[in-house]
């Protein structure tokens, strides 16, 4: 029986995909399961492989890393996840929490610092940074945000926002139908809802809108 833990990497840029797993690969107790760059496939795979832990980018194509942790986490809770983004907000922070992390690090950690985050939640532990601790928790305390904020943007459900994603990113309404696996007619509702609760009234609007909120990481 294998005793090494499996790890499964979702990054989209190659190049620190390939750095984690040089990290990784020399250490006897684990065992990459596998690897994604874009949030469908890599819900995909992660239920086909069912790893010990799933080392998570936000930031992801098609389907965002929150969406990600959500299903994961809805369908296999005992599958530990550990965020590694670029985003130090104590929002991005909070509201992986409330997604049920297991653990947040930022992308410029060191390597030791990763190990031990890794570790760490492996172990059942929560993890964040040592560098963002401190304001997520000052920004906790003192309520300059919130996950229940009242903005627009928080109207709209994760469903929309998967939908929005894909909009800004270029897809139709009929490719967006084929990889959420709804109808076209549901995809136009949600486009609909989405453009009344934003108050957005064109697909460019859409679009800078995505960009401005981390849904994409460059304007199409």
């Amino acid at each position: 029986m294998n005793s090494k833990k499996q790890v499964f990497i979702v990054e989209d840029h190659r190049l620190f995909r390939e750095g984690l797993k040089a990290m990784l690969s020399p250490n006897p107790e684990y065992e990459i399961a596998g690897e994604a760059e874009d949030g469908l496939e890599a819900i995909r795979l992660i239920r086909k492989s069912k790893p010990d832990l799933v080392l998570l980018d936000l930031s992801m194509p098609r389907m965002s890393g929150f969406s990600v942790l959500q299903e994961i986490k809805a369908q296999m809770p005992e599958v530990k996840i550990l965020v590694l983004s670029i985003h130090e907000s104590d929002q991005y922070v909070l509201q992986a929490f409330e997604a049920k992390a297991d653990g947040y690090a930022i992308k410029d950690s060191s390597r030791e610092e990763l190990r031990i985050a890794i570790r760490s939640v492996l172990e059942g532990k929560k993890y964040i940074s040592p560098g963002i601790a401190g304001n997520v928790l000052d920004g906790y305390l003192d309520g300059r945000k919130t996950l229940k904020s009242k903005s627009a943007f928080d109207t709209v459900t994760e469903r929309e926002k998967e939908v929005l994603k894909l909009l800004a990113e270029g897809y139709q309404n009929k490719e967006i139908a084929d990889l959420l696996h709804i109808s076209i007619k549901t995809v136009e509702k949600h486009r609909a809802n989405i453009m009344a609760k934003l108050d957005l009234h064109n697909a460019a609007a859409l679009t800078a809108f995505a960009f401005e909120h981390g849904l994409i990481t460059t304007k199409i």
